[in-house]
């Protein structure tokens, strides 16, 4: 259930349209487990199946890809392959022209992901703010919104409001990183006075608190860009 819970979590920080869903889920969700425990089936059954369920619909949520089925291969198939990877290594004639796992990526990428990949390939390392409340020495101080940048903007999504739920299967891809660096100084004004960042400071209420953080392409996600996005 742990996975599922995570899922919920990202899709919650990520500023999508959740509310109904979450509430049509949690209604789904009740149900289930009454109609179980009447019927009398095992708690660790009805767990199993809702945990794949919430997984499902989180992913939905999300647009995100669900993850291939396990092959199955036994554990002398996988030394074989394995076995056969080193082979490859250590032959000066063989050229792996590509990744192996781009042509997968590119089947669990939205249209709207590859403009952004696109963006962070030509303009790089973009800005980001995190807004928290402000106290005393950091003590108790709360997260109100994280995240938030001009990067679903700038690269032209049909849907920014889902740009970091974009940005967080990006990252699950291993094609970008959210580093705790700054970039230019300068580059965070513009930032700072978007509507859902003056939103989110008005809610973290008197003398609000910005992180200034940066978001970048991983050496993995320069090389898939440069071989796989025109």
């Amino acid at each position: 259930m742990s996975d599922s819970l995570g899922l919920l979590r990202i899709a919650a920080n990520a500023g999508l349209s959740t509310v109904q869903w979450m509430v049509n889920t949690s209604v789904r969700t009740g149900t289930r487990v009454a109609r179980g425990l009447a019927a009398g089936e095992p708690p660790a059954k009805i767990a199993g199946e809702l945990g794949a369920e919430l997984r499902a619909a989180a992913q939905s949520a999300l647009g995100v890809a669900p993850p291939a089925e396990p092959s199955g291969a036994s554990t002398e198939e996988l030394r074989e392959r394995g076995a056969e990877l080193l082979r490859r290594s250590s032959d000066v004639h063989f050229v792996a022209d590509t990744h192996p796992a781009y042509e997968r990526i590119l089947g669990e990428l939205t249209p709207d992901e590859a403009r952004i990949l696109r963006f962070l390939y030509r303009e790089g390392p973009q800005p980001t703010v995190d807004v928290r409340t402000n106290r005393p020495l950091g003590i108790g101080s709360e997260l109100i919104e994280a995240g938030l940048s001009m990067i679903g903007r700038q690269s032209g999504v049909r849907n920014p409001n889902r740009t970091n739920a974009y940005l967080n299967n990006l990252f699950r891809l291993g094609l970008v990183w959210f580093s705790r660096e700054e970039v230019d100084p300068s580059r965070y004004q513009v930032v700072e006075v978007q509507p859902e960042v003056q939103e989110a400071m008005a809610k973290a209420g008197r003398a609000p608190k910005t992180i200034r953080r940066s978001i970048h392409l991983t050496p993995f996600g320069e090389d898939f860009c440069q071989t796989c996005l025109p």
